[in-house]
């Protein structure tokens, strides 16, 4: 009797420290600058705890490329023929953003839907096809955690789940940056989710845009839409376009306010690393107004 008791208190102490890891709130940046020329140790060491790297992009062979969005650097086609191709230095770098003094857990690559419905369609997704393979090879290479869908145009869910099912076979979660066609993303969850629950879910998050195009959106409103927890983004003080910009202070008061609606938000993030080192802003402030309302 006395040790099936220890066993079930063991078992219930498990499950709660299982549940508070699985409840962890989200803290993301999305990354629009090259890596090789950002500051590593501002994202790694203020807050964050996931960073979405943006500009990959899927070619019409399979290949995947990287693109720099930063004036001197050079786009690079990071994996081909099933293999990693992007260089030792990109790797490590990639790499180091979740090792040794950081704060980082997850590390997720963003994407358009550019030439995945014609690769969907022929050659489909068997493990010994070149885009299967070169996910493999990148997932690998950069200890990746999850794909995240950008898709602001083309809108095909079909190819899109075909897709996601692939990734989540090679071992990627998969997450959407809706900020509009909500019918769109609600058709991927119910499809990629169907009788899955944490910590099994394919497509685990949605990171909503609350600027831009976005900018009147209503994170609660996405959630009881969607039947999932968002996180909201804000976009960052910038000079692209200065209406959207948002001071650390403003943020965290908006996530504040957002975070007062019961069981919507998942956490909170920005859009992006380039506009904070450009406007010469600071990593600290911004991540500490997520770490206040999303500890």
């Amino acid at each position: 009797m006395k040790q099936n008791t220890l066993l079930t208190v063991l078992l219930v102490k498990l499950l709660f420290v299982y549940s508070a890891l699985a409840a962890e709130n989200v803290r993301a940046i999305f990354l629009f600058k090259d890596v090789m020329k950002s500051n590593t140790t501002g994202l790694k060491t203020s807050g964050f705890n996931t960073l979405i790297m943006f500009g990959i992009g899927i070619l019409d062979n399979g290949d995947i490329k990287y693109y720099s969005n930063t004036p001197g650097s050079q786009d690079v086609v990071v994996a081909s023929g099933g293999a990693y191709v992007g260089g030792a230095a990109l790797a490590e770098k990639v790499r180091s953003f979740k090792t040794n003094d950081t704060g980082v857990n997850r590390l997720e690559i963003s994407m358009n839907s550019q030439h995945v419905k014609n690769l969907m369609a022929r050659p489909s997704t068997g493990s010994d096809t070149p885009l299967y393979r070169n996910f493999a090879a990148l997932k690998e290479a950069w200890t990746l955690d999850a794909v995240n869908n950008d898709d602001e145009s083309l809108y095909d869910v079909a190819s899109t789940v075909t897709f996601a099912k692939m990734l989540s076979k090679i071992g990627y979660k998969y997450t959407g940056a809706p900020y509009t066609n909500i019918r769109f993303w609600q058709s991927l969850l119910s499809q990629l989710n169907a009788g899955l629950k944490e910590p099994n879910l394919v497509m685990d998050r949605m990171y909503l845009q609350c600027y831009d195009g976005g900018a009147n959106n209503n994170p609660a409103g996405w959630a009881s839409n969607l039947g999932i927890k968002v996180v909201p983004l804000i976009w960052v003080t910038n000079d692209s376009k200065p209406v959207y910009g948002t001071t650390a202070a403003q943020a965290r008061s908006k996530f504040s306010s957002w975070n007062q609606q019961r069981n919507a938000l998942a956490g909170g993030g920005y859009w992006n690393d380039y506009d904070i080192e450009k406007m010469k802003l600071s990593y600290k402030d911004y991540g500490a107004a997520l770490t206040a309302v999303f500890p």
